[in-house]
């Protein structure tokens, strides 16, 4: 339905882009995703997030390196949680088989880690900036159909 992008997981309130980047806030960089089930599971939208970063990086993504690059899944529901869990599992054997780390992504209730809305000039950035930053870092490697 809607995707913004913002800070959350950290401690203070009302995070700017400058402030996150120290890394003294705690909080990662991300985005929320607004979606009907009907339309979009909860697999596929892990799918792509799995797929499209390094989740074996830690506090890194590529050349960008600091807390606010860490791999999170901040979840809303039980069978959000679960589906996260499985898929990590799942793509944690793949990455596992090519001999690549552990994943490191931190999988946690969204309860008590409130989202801040990122800067009006992040959200939408590479339909203002189509030649903008993209993604830094992939494994190459697809998430299998859950069993």
């Amino acid at each position: 339905i809607e995707t913004s992008v913002g800070y959350q997981g950290g401690t203070t309130t009302a995070p700017t882009y400058q402030e996150v980047c120290t890394g003294a806030t705690g909080h990662a960089e991300m985005v929320k995703v607004v979606f009907d089930a009907d339309v979009v599971s909860v697999q596929e939208i892990l799918r792509v997030f799995w797929e499209n970063h390094d989740p074996t990086q830690g506090n890194r993504q590529g050349n960008d390196i600091g807390t606010q690059y860490r791999s999170v899944i901040y979840w809303t529901t039980s069978e959000q949680e679960s589906v996260a869990i499985e898929t990590r599992d799942l793509f944690g054997r793949v990455l596992a088989e090519h001999k690549l780390g552990p994943i490191t992504t931190e999988i946690a209730s969204a309860e008590g880690h409130e989202y801040f809305l990122a800067e009006e000039y992040h959200q939408k950035y590479l339909q203002k900036n189509p030649a903008g930053y993209d993604c830094h870092s992939t494994t190459g490697f697809q998430l299998p159909a859950s069993v």
